[in-house]
């Protein structure tokens, strides 16, 4: 015999639970509960705290029941901002309730990729996130950048700062921020105030920004976190247990080139070693401190010295591969991490992913008068004559700027270590849509260049720019393959890659076709290395640029005729931009060679091994063979060195014609003739 249960009881069970307030919000909790790491993770399994002790505080202040209305976390990359923080935060306050919120990264291919490769595994892992999202399958589905909960009582929307109408015409309650420091201004205004603004109509919403800095001056991440409370994370000694924040300067004095491995700190108070093996001791007993109590909101500085995927060595071993010190390439190479990498750190890309610091870039050349006198005073030994190139291994590109009355070509030959040499500038006084112009510049292709040894060099590249003149530019440069000229743009973005193809995309974001000719160029990053790197005196030091003597007072004007400008924007945000230091300068040369550098990167200079560099050197490095024919002499009535006549300007003297060779290269570069086929010959 059976037994019916109290209705009254099964209705007030019922009110109970619907009553019954959900649990207080702890993002840390979530994590624990719904993170889970697969094996490719350094920490397979689920997420433990006890690895990154120093988030508890930052989870802390992200939840929705903390006052704090905006929140700044300036870092280093690839320590799971995304993974720990990020999305996290944004699972947990879904989970607390009712929510509209906002996620806005750099560009519409970032904000794609993330959604793709961030948020949709974890979405369809997490227990939580299913149960609020479902899995995103079948019935389930819904558009990739705008997403609803399935009880219908909110929605996630995924934009990129560079569409402000995507930003227009939304309230939400969380904005979060990714990677800000790279946010661009749009001719609409700043996506960073019109991100902030989603959030006006809630007192109680939350504003948070999560981003690696950029450029100093510039950079919004750090812009916000000068005016937050800026906590630091400070650590014991381990010997006398004096608190206190790991930092660069401590790591750098502590840093032994012939003992990368031993990488250390030191306690300022008592000077003992402070060796890896402490660190996670330390890490585990430390706490965030406020180094400007009066800020106006929290805001948390973290680096990789903290954090448990990589070790201290890893900081060094970078380190000495941005200063060039010999016999690390060979160590970093072993690095599973390290082999992955496209190009070798520049300072900057150390300074800002590794230290989680604004790189301070440099805002002028030298003077160029003490450039130019640098070089016509040096001892005849150490400087090169027009026209000569180094017996090393050395890539040997130009670089093209093209105006209505001249072709101005830059032949710049690129060896280890970041170092190049200035052989020569010359000047085509033709339009690139005259058959005059076409002809010199395809003699120039095929032209070779002596080394100090005497053997003949050929171009490996030439970069031309398309921004004028552009329909002119590419019917000339496709007569010629992609491995031998390419065409280059300046980007908009001071904050993108150095060079990248351009591409088309489709509606959603993806790439529809990579162009293998055309390219996108950052010539701002360009310039700024560029001048950082004129300012180097010693000739053996990495980055170290010479020229050959002869280039004339009007070469040296040029390539240090601009300076970088900072300006604040009306939204209160500071930009940058590059200007002629006068408007009578001229800026020619300078575009020239970042055109060249360009030509060099894409030819790998930037990412060279040491083996790649030692084969190159064995091939350029020698005289050449016993009997050699000089298939490439000409006559010297023929053609004879272009020197600048200090006096003259570049643009109003007079180049030799160079003999126009009839024969041209197939789309596959194979050689047409006996010169061809020598110029191959060297190149393999």
């Amino acid at each position: 015999m059976g037994f019916l249960s109290s209705a009254e009881a099964a209705i007030l069970r019922g009110m109970a639970q619907a009553m019954q307030p959900p649990l207080p919000p702890d993002i840390t909790r979530w994590c624990t509960d719904n993170i889970e790491f697969d094996a490719r993770s350094p920490f397979p399994g689920k997420f433990d705290i006890s690895l990154f002790p120093f988030l508890r505080e930052v989870h802390e202040v992200l939840s929705p029941e903390h006052p704090s209305r905006e929140v700044t976390l300036r870092g280093s990359a690839q320590w799971g901002k995304t993974v720990s923080v990020l999305i996290p935060t944004l699972a947990a306050w879904h989970e607390y309730g009712p929510l509209d919120s906002l996620v806005v990264h750099p560009t519409s291919s970032a904000a794609t990729e993330w959604v793709r490769t961030k948020w949709m595994p974890i979405r369809r892992q997490a227990p939580s996130l299913v149960e609020i999202f479902g899995e995103g399958r079948g019935d389930q589905t819904d558009t990739l950048h705008n997403q609803e909960t399935l009880r219908r009582d909110g929605t996630l929307k995924v934009v990129s700062a560079g569409s402000p109408d995507d930003l227009a015409g939304t309230t939400r309650r969380l904005v979060l921020m990714d990677d800000v420091a790279k946010f661009e201004m749009t001719p609409k205004g700043d996506p960073e105030k019109l991100a902030e603004s989603r959030a006006s109509g809630f007192e109680e919403a939350k504003i948070v920004r999560i981003s690696t800095p950029q450029i100093q001056g510039t950079c919004r991440v750090t812009r916000a976190f000068k005016r937050s409370d800026q906590r630091h994370y400070h650590v014991p000694c381990p010997h006398c247990g004096h608190r206190a924040p790991l930092t660069w300067e401590n790591f750098r004095k502590n840093l032994d080139p012939e003992r990368l491995g031993a990488a250390c700190f030191s306690c300022d108070s008592c000077g003992a070693v402070i060796n890896h093996a402490d660190k996670r001791v330390m890490v585990a007993a430390g706490d965030w401190v406020a180094h400007n109590p009066h800020g106006d909101h929290p805001g948390f500085h973290l680096w990789r010295a903290y954090v448990p995927q990589r070790d201290w060595a890893s900081i060094a071993v970078e380190y000495a591969q941005v200063m060039g010190w010999t016999g690390v390439q060979a160590r970093v190479e072993t690095d599973e991490e390290a082999r992955d990498k496209v190009e070798v750190e520049t300072e900057q890309t150390f300074w800002n992913d590794v230290l989680g610091l604004p790189y301070e870039q440099a805002s002028k050349g030298p003077d160029w008068e003490k450039l130019r006198d640098r070089v016509e005073n040096a001892e005849p030994e150490t400087v090169l004559p027009l026209g000569r190139v180094p017996a090393s291994g050395v890539l040997l590109t130009a670089g093209v700027d093209f105006q209505g009355d001249r072709i101005e070509v830059s032949i710049v030959a690129f060896g280890r270590d970041l170092r190049r040499w200035v052989v020569e500038h010359r000047v085509i006084p033709h339009y690139i849509g005259d058959e005059e112009g076409r002809a010199a510049l395809n003699a120039l292709l095929k032209s070779t260049w002596r080394t100090t040894l005497g053997l003949e060099l050929p171009l490996d590249m030439m970069a031309v720019d398309e921004g004028s003149f552009t329909a002119d530019v590419l019917d000339w440069a496709k007569s010629h393959p992609f491995t031998r000229v390419i065409t280059v743009k300046g980007a908009s973005s001071a904050n993108g890659p150095v060079l990248q193809p351009q591409s088309t995309r489709k509606e959603n974001g993806r790439v529809a076709k990579r162009q293998k000719r055309r390219w996108v160029v950052n010539v701002s990053q360009l310039k700024a290395d560029f001048y950082g790197w004129l300012a180097k005196e010693d000739p053996e030091g990495r980055g170290y640029v010479a020229f050959a003597t002869g280039l004339g007072d009007e070469y040296f004007r040029q390539i240090t005729s601009e300076v970088r400008v900072l300006k604040r924007a009306s939204s209160g945000a500071m930009t940058s931009k590059w200007e002629l230091v006068e408007p009578s300068r001229r800026n020619e040369c300078l575009d020239a060679m970042n055109y060249a550098e360009a030509a060099a990167r894409k030819k790998g200079w930037a990412a060279m091994t040491d083996q790649q560099w030692g084969q190159l050197e064995l091939e350029r490095s020698i005289a050449p063979p016993e009997g050699q024919p000089d298939l490439f002499d000409l006559p010297a009535s023929t053609v004879t060195a272009v020197t600048a006549d200090p006096h003259v300007p570049l643009s109003e003297q007079a180049m030799p014609r160079l003999p126009v060779e009839t024969t041209t290269r197939s789309e596959d570069d194979k050689p047409t003739n006996s010169k061809d086929a020598f110029a191959r010959l060297i190149r393999r």
